[in-house]
């Protein structure tokens, strides 16, 4: 709250500064400013929080404009623009709140099906779907009001207030914009909004954790849209008129221009990139007028009338976008934020929590029994009746050849990969094809073959995530504290970095701990010393077994390093071509003669 109050009163502050230095069209152009930020902040809820390009913000922002004011405007102006509405709506007449209030309804349901439309594409961060949707979206919503003018007014005549009928004060402005900041601050640092952005930076490693990403990215498209269409509605109250060209394709990029300049991924950043492309467009404008001089220079004559001419805004907002596209595609501020930062400056630091415990045993054992797997890819036969039993309490290590069906295995268990037939059971429920999300939650958390780490979270934010995540299932015992993670993982000394910015060993007990702190059933590690030296597989020996005894889980490791798979494990499956040819402890497996024949190389006697 006292961030976004610090955002609202600098902006307006440079906003009324810059007003009280110039005359003419300078009340106007901060009124506008105003607005846009209102629209800029909305659409950052939602690409800022989920990854998702947007280019139907706007199109949301039609929809709402329109609807303000077929409700907004009064029957006596709407004889005269649309006497032929449809539902009776030439007659309708309620305050301009109630209009508002309205526009933001029908808004808004139209963004949850949208948002169903996009759930059902897989949107996710970088995806083109999803974009093309939203992009549809704009153009869909621009050609319903040119060709419907029984609603609209049509391309030329539009829909306009009577006289006197405009806003004539900027109270409801700046209320609008306060209320935005504290919206988008408080959505980025809840639940809701924590979760989301760890879908925005990996969705697949999110899924894995326990997070569904579609209900968080429609939460904040609900919110955003609600943002976007208080500020579209003000824009048509303020300008007193409304045609399809208001909310078409030049608005959408000037926005979109916004927010990357100043960075999609913070709200200070849009704030910035309202203030930076407003004022620079303002300048641009000025600069192309005829006869302005600068120290008594004309720059509308030669030489330089070919760079100062008429619409060089226009080239400044084409140049301001590319060139930040190209050198700062994360805008100025990236995910800086204002309150943050305040917070960082002004909180003492934290001691390191004691030596953890290991969770007492629970009174009923998990079992995870996995049975008959069979996968084809194609006409390739990825694994053919695999399967294997684990108990809480014990390591289970799967080992075999490049190429046996090792991570397809666990791709199959944590709902990845789909199975033709088998069956995925933990403590007698049957998880076979269930969501990954859902598999997470009933107590399979996973780590991955290549590093998915969430890269613009810190240590500490990354661990955090996976607990919200978790919030409300069932408890499977003692849950350790964060700190407590964190510490036993050897990483308090960097839970402030972000995850992208640790080395390959921090980087792999991160995910370790990060995947306890679901505290699951089951740890399933694929391939945990990938990378590693003979000193940090041995180290991650006891790494494994220190943060499996702390939530009290039973693990299955997938890995090719011999002596960390027999130093850690109590039993041993050994898969080739898609099928188990072996289990028993590491000394039966070691003198399995099929083992050494698959697996070490050796002929079988």
């Amino acid at each position: 709250m006292l961030g976004a109050g610090l955002l609202f009163g600098v902006f307006v502050a440079v906003g009324l500064l810059y007003q009280s230095g110039f005359s003419g069209a300078a009340e106007r152009l901060v009124t506008v400013a105003l607005i846009d930020a209102i629209i800029v902040i909305g659409i950052q809820i939602y690409v800022g929080n989920t990854g998702v390009l947007s280019f139907g913000h706007i199109g949301f922002g039609a929809i709402a404009g329109y609807t303000f004011a077929v409700f907004a405007i009064s029957p006596a102006e709407k004889f005269k623009r649309i006497p032929d509405a449809p539902l009776g709506l030439t007659d309708v007449d309620v305050s301009t709140w109630a209009a508002l209030g309205v526009a933001i309804g029908v808004t808004g349901v139209v963004a949850f099906i949208v948002g169903i439309g996009l759930a059902r594409s897989g949107a996710e961060s970088g995806a083109v779907a999803a974009t093309v949707i939203t992009l549809a979206l704009l153009f869909v919503t621009h050609e319903v009001a040119r060709n419907w003018p029984e609603m609209t007014g049509g391309e030329r005549a539009g829909l306009f207030f009577g006289v006197g009928g405009k806003l004539d004060t900027r109270a409801p402005i700046y209320l609008a914009l306060f209320g935005a900041l504290v919206l988008a601050r408080l959505f980025s640092q809840s639940r809701r909004g924590r979760l989301a952005i760890a879908g925005r930076e990996d969705n697949l490693a999110a899924r894995a954790m326990g997070i569904n990403p579609m209900v968080q990215q429609m939460i904040a498209l609900l919110l955003s849209v609600v943002v976007v269409s208080v500020g579209a509605s003000l824009r048509v109250y303020e300008t007193g008129s409304i045609l399809p060209e208001d909310f078409f394709f030049n608005y959408t990029l000037l926005v979109l221009a916004m927010l990357i300049v100043g960075g999609r991924n913070s709200v200070t950043g849009a704030l910035v990139g309202v203030a930076i492309m407003t004022a620079g467009r303002e300048l641009a404008r000025r600069l192309g007028q005829e006869g302005f001089e600068v120290f008594g220079l004309g720059l509308d004559s030669a030489p330089l009338d070919w760079v100062f001419r008429e619409n060089l805004q226009t080239i400044f907002f084409g140049v301001s976008m590319l060139g930040f596209m190209i050198w700062r595609p994360k805008g100025l501020l990236d995910d800086w934020e204002l309150d943050r930062w305040l917070l960082r400056r002004c909180s003492r630091t934290k001691a390191a929590p004691p030596a953890p415990q290991s969770a007492e045993p629970t009174a009923s054992e998990s079992v995870l029994e996995v049975e008959h797997i069979r996968v084809a890819f194609g006409g390739f036969q990825a694994l053919t009746d695999a399967g294997f039993e684990a108990r809480s309490g014990e390591v289970v290590g799967i080992i075999g050849p490049n190429g046996a069906g090792k991570t397809t295995l666990i791709n199959v268990i944590t709902g990845l990969v789909s199975a033709s037939t088998g069956q995925v059971r933990l403590n007698g429920k049957d998880l076979t094809g269930a969501p990954s999300h859902e598999i997470a939650r009933a107590g399979l958390v996973r780590t991955f073959q290549n590093l998915r780490l969430f890269g613009a979270l810190t240590v500490e934010e990354n661990v955090e995530v996976t607990r919200l995540a978790t919030q409300g299932q069932p408890s499977r015992g003692p849950i350790p504290e964060v700190d407590t993670l964190i510490a036993a993982a050897g990483l308090w000394e960097h839970r402030e970095r972000r995850a992208s910015e640790l080395d390959y060993g921090n980087s792999r007990r991160l995910e370790l701990a990060r995947a306890a702190a679901a505290r699951p059933a089951f740890l399933l590690l694929d391939e945990p010393t990938s990378g590693m030296s003979d000193t940090e597989s041995l180290a991650m020996v006891e790494q494994v077994q220190t943060m499996a005894n702390l939530v009290g889980a039973g693990v299955v490791v997938i890995d090719h390093d011999l002596d960390f798979i027999i130093g850690i494990c109590d039993r041993i499956y050994c898969l080739d071509r898609g099928s188990v040819i072996a289990t028993g402890t590491p000394e039966e497996i070691q003198a399995h003669p099929a083992v050494q024949a698959a697996y070490l190389g050796s002929s079988a006697s």
